[in-house]
This record gives structure tokens, sequence and C-alpha cells, in this order.
């Protein structure tokens, strides 16, 4: 195992140390003195025009951090993550989730560990697109007969998060007819709501779980099995019996997994199960086949083209210099601002309603990638690590938390993203809406860049203590990311660019992005607990007195 670089060892982390102690942003003045800034800071990144202008750098802090990059090995840790090399040190694993959108004639072959992965991949790939295509054309079709009209995909974490995110931000492309719906909390309101109106004549069933044994999942997949045995016995499509049971089962269930006996046991026969690799984890795992819904519901291609999507971005991450690369320069302000100017959390802002679960995608993403107290081999780290990464669509965040960002204590890096051309169109009489949404999505990085000085407030009249009060400061960092049209290969895109960001970030912290012990501990605890809560005198005196106190306040009001 190769140790990390220690980046505070580095003569850039000593140049940008020293930047910090004269450091007095002032966007105002920069903006004034420098008429290039906007140019040379806005940098294509496939379909997407990213401006950095806003961002809290000068050119030196920018060299100097480009040399951090050079000086912790990010371009050669990008070069063993794509060759194979176990960078997942933890669980000696090669972490390859960007092979999964290679092309299909891509040369020559990635061949890691003696097995050729390109060929597993277009396997699996081709299975998961002829299965797709033949619930589309109606080939697939329930235990009546009848042909699909809704997909719920079971699953939680990776195998939930990124096929809601996408089927969200894709939902135009929808237009086979069918209609997707996702359940991932054990909660029971959970899945009783998502099955609330369905017909279970026309439901087809995901279970997505490698190993088809996570708690949330299966004790879903269960509850969904009964009730569709309970709806069609009601409705006289099955006799009840153990034989049109399975019948039900095996036209109304496939998984996601790569346990086949479970799958089985389950009564999802293994024809129907499409597997993925331990060198992918979850939160990376949308572009596998984890995204078997996706491909059923918007269609093959449109999922071709959000592999392409992404495809397109790490061909940008292994061929673009540091200086011009832009995952790797936005992953690098974001260690300018967490540790050097002490942000602790990071705003992602979609001016797109389609992207409503975009922020949520993201917490996945970097925050059990690079939530770590300890570096790939095992010593602790030597800076703060990890963000906590928040967000919610505008302009509905203007209206609830963005008074924080503009007069509050806390410095909150922000990205905004758009789209030039809406998904829908619409006009309040002859006002074209969306140009009215865009100039909020302009305005708010203009408030948060410039401010407000006290003399402008008074300017307009105002007096006394109501100048300090309507006052806006500025200098409040901002990254504006813009794309003609939110389609299948730019929602790829922007989800590779933050793949990519997080994994910048993590060398230079010197940490594996691709573990997730800390979700351990509470599972382990959970499965404890249960026969506590069930009753069981034994597992209840084995918990502090905490847990015993809430579970005896569960008790005494459950109904």
């Amino acid at each position: 195992m190769t140790a990390p670089i220690d980046a505070t060892s580095t003569s850039a982390w000593a140049e940008l140390t020293a930047h910090r102690a004269n450091f007095a942003p002032d966007l105002r003045a920069w903006f004034a003195a420098d008429v290039g800034r906007v140019e040379r800071m806005s940098l294509p990144l496939c379909d997407l025009h990213v401006d950095l202008s806003k961002n809290l750098v000068t050119d030196e802090i920018l060299s100097s951090l480009v040399k951090l990059a050079e000086q912790t090995g990010v371009a050669a840790r990008y070069e063993a993550m794509l060759s194979g090399e176990h960078i997942n040190t933890t669980e000696d694993r090669a972490v390859l989730h960007t092979a999964l959108r290679r092309p299909a004639d891509a040369s020559p072959s990635l061949v890691v560990d003696g097995q050729d992965i390109d060929a597993d991949v277009q396997e699996v790939l081709g299975k998961v697109s002829a299965f797709a295509e033949g619930v589309r054309c109606g080939e697939w079709k329930g235990v009546t007969g009848r042909t699909v009209e809704t997909v719920v995909n079971i699953g939680i974490g990776g195998s939930d998060l990124g096929p809601v995110m996408v089927y969200e931000a894709l939902k135009p492309y929808a237009t086979a007819g069918m209609t997707a719906r996702f359940v991932s909390n054990i909660d029971p309101t959970d899945m009783a709501q998502k099955l609330e109106g369905l017909d279970p004549q026309t439901t087809l069933f995901i279970v997505a779980s490698k190993t088809f044994t996570t708690l949330e999942t299966l004790t879903n997949a269960r509850l969904a099995r009964q009730w569709l045995w309970d709806s069609l016995a009601k409705s006289g499509a099955i006799n009840g019996d153990d034989a049109s049971q399975a019948d039900a089962v095996a036209h109304h269930f496939v998984a996601v997994s790569t346990a086949l006996d479970k799958v089985e046991a389950f009564g999802i026969d293994p024809k129907n199960a499409f597997g993925f690799w331990d060198w992918v984890g979850g939160r990376y795992s949308v572009d596998s086949a984890i995204g078997l819904s996706l491909s059923v519901v918007l269609g093959p291609d449109v999922f071709g083209d959000l592999l392409a999507g992404f495809h397109a971005v790490d061909e940008h991450v292994r061929t673009t210099p540091l200086s011009q690369n832009v995952p790797v320069l936005m992953g690098l302000l974001n260690v300018w601002y967490n540790n050097f100017l002490d942000a602790q959390s990071h705003a992602v802002l979609p001016y797109a309603q389609q992207l409503n679960r975009f922020p949520a995608y993201l917490q996945q993403l970097t925050m059990e990638s690079n939530g770590k107290s300890v570096r790939w081999d095992g010593s602790p780290v030597t800076t703060d690590t990890g963000e906590v990464f928040w967000g919610e669509p505008g302009t509905n965040g203007q209206h609830a938390f963005y008074q924080l960002i503009h007069q509050g204590t806390r410095l909150i890096p922000a990205d905004f993203i758009a789209v030039v051309n809406p998904a829908y169109p619409l006009k309040d009489g002859e006002q074209d809406v969306h140009p009215l949404f865009l100039a909020n999505f302009l305005a708010q990085t203009k408030a948060l860049a410039f401010g407000k000085t006290a003399e402008e407030v008074e300017a307009e009249g105002t007096e006394g203590p109501l100048v300090a009060a309507r006052t806006f400061t500025g200098n409040q960092p901002t990254t504006s990311i813009f794309a003609p049209a939110l389609t299948p290969q730019v929602l790829g895109q922007l989800i590779g660019l933050y793949e990519h960001i997080t994994f910048t970030q993590g060398v230079i912290w010197g940490i594996n992005s691709f573990d997730q012990w800390g979700v351990e501990l509470g599972k382990q605890l959970a499965v404890q607990i249960a026969p506590a809560i069930q009753g069981d005198a034994d597992a209840l005196g084995a918990q502090d007195a905490s847990t015993q106190s809430l579970i005896a306040y569960y008790e005494a009001n459950r109904t």
C-alpha cells in the first residue's frame, strides 16, 4: 500500500497558508480591476458552462491550489483508479465505476485482476437493455397477461437515491406510458403510500440489493410481495395457493443482485436477476444495473445517453491539464474553503425543479465518501475533511434559508445550477416564465458576490439602525453552472462532475473515499435492539439506560 502524501507537508500548503494570513477578499474590487477575470475563470465542461469567477480566489491562490493537486498526486491517483488498482484499501478492491460507462468499443480492453471488465459490463448492460425493451414493447406481462404500467424500485442508499434522482430529473423522457415509484424507508408509511392506487396486475417490482440481505430492502420486498398476493387474490386473479402465489412473484418481481440463491428462495427467477460487482459502491452505482428501473421507464437509449454524459466527464478529467480541469478545480476550491477559510458546509442550489432530488443524492455521494477521520493507510487525518452538503431547488430556498447565506455569520460556498431551455416552456399570458426564473438565479449570485454597501442603502433613503440591517457584506462565494437543457447527457455530466470533485478532495486529504464503515455500527446495533423492542427481556436488559427508557416509552404508548 502506498502511503498518502500529507498535504500539510507540501510547499503548496505552505503557500496557501501564507495566502490565508493576508487574505482580504473583495470581489467588487477584483471585478473592477480585472476585466478578464470572468473570461479567464469561465470554463467548459462538455455541455456545461462553469463560471468560477465569483469564488474567493485570486490567480495566485488558484496557482497554489493546482500545485497542491500536483504535489498530492491527484492525477496519478486518478490513473490508478482507472487502471483498476485496489485504491479501496480497507476492502482491498478496485474502484471501477468509471468502467460502467466506457463505450462498447473502448480500446484497449480493461482487464483487472484477470477479468475482462469491459466484457462483463457490456454483458449486463445488454441484459438490462433487452429486459427493458421487453417490458416497454409489452412482451413482458403480468400474471393475468396485462402489460406493465408502474415500476416500483425497492432499495435504499445508492440503490434508491440515484434512481429516484435521475427519474425525477428525466421524467419528461418517460414517454412509453409507464411511471416509476421508489420505496426505501423501512417506515411502513413509505410502502403504504407508494402502493396506494396501484393495480397489482400492472405493477412490476424491482428489488435492488447486491447481497439480498439488506434489512430495509428485504423487509419492504416481503411487504410488497404480500400486498401482491393479497390484492390479486382479492380480485380473483389468483386463487391464493402456493403455486399461484409463486407464479405471481415470477411475473411481478425481478432483482438487481448477485445472490442468486437468495433471489431464487424469494421466488424470483434467477434469469431475471441483474448483477453488479464489488468494485462499484452503492453511491456510484446508478449507471450499473441499479439503473434498471430507469432503463425500463425512460428507455435504454436514454440510459445510454446518461452513461455517455458520465464518460465525457471521465475523459475530461483524464485528458485536461489540472489548471483547466473543472472537477479538479472545484474540488480544490472546496479544500480552500474547508481547510483555510473554515467553511463547514456547502450548498447546492439547482434552479431546475427537475433536480429537486440532486442535493439529497449529493449528500450520500460526498459525505459518505469523504466523512472520514483516518487516511487510507489507517493513520489519522492531518486536516479537516468532509463538508456538510445540502440544498434545495430555487426559488424555494430563497424563501427559506438564503437569509443565512446572505447575512449570517457562516461562510457557505454555494453552487448554482441552471438550464437555458426548460422542459416545460410555459407562459404567463405573453410572458415566458423561464426568464423570470433565471433572473432569480442570476440575481442571487450577484447579490452574494457584491452585496450592498451602507452608502447604497442610505442613498435609497434609509436612515438609522435600519441601514445596518439592510447592508449586505457580499463576498459570499458561488459557482454558476449553466447547461443548454437538462438532457440525459447533461445529467450524466453533472453527476460525473460531483463524483470527481469528491475524488479530488479525498486524494488531497489522503482518505479512502470508497468505503463506508461509519454506517455499519448503527446497523449492527439495530439488529441487537430489535428483540428488545419486541419484548425480549434479556435483550432489553443489555441496553443502556437511555435506550431502555425510550423503549419503555414506546411500550407505554404503542396501541
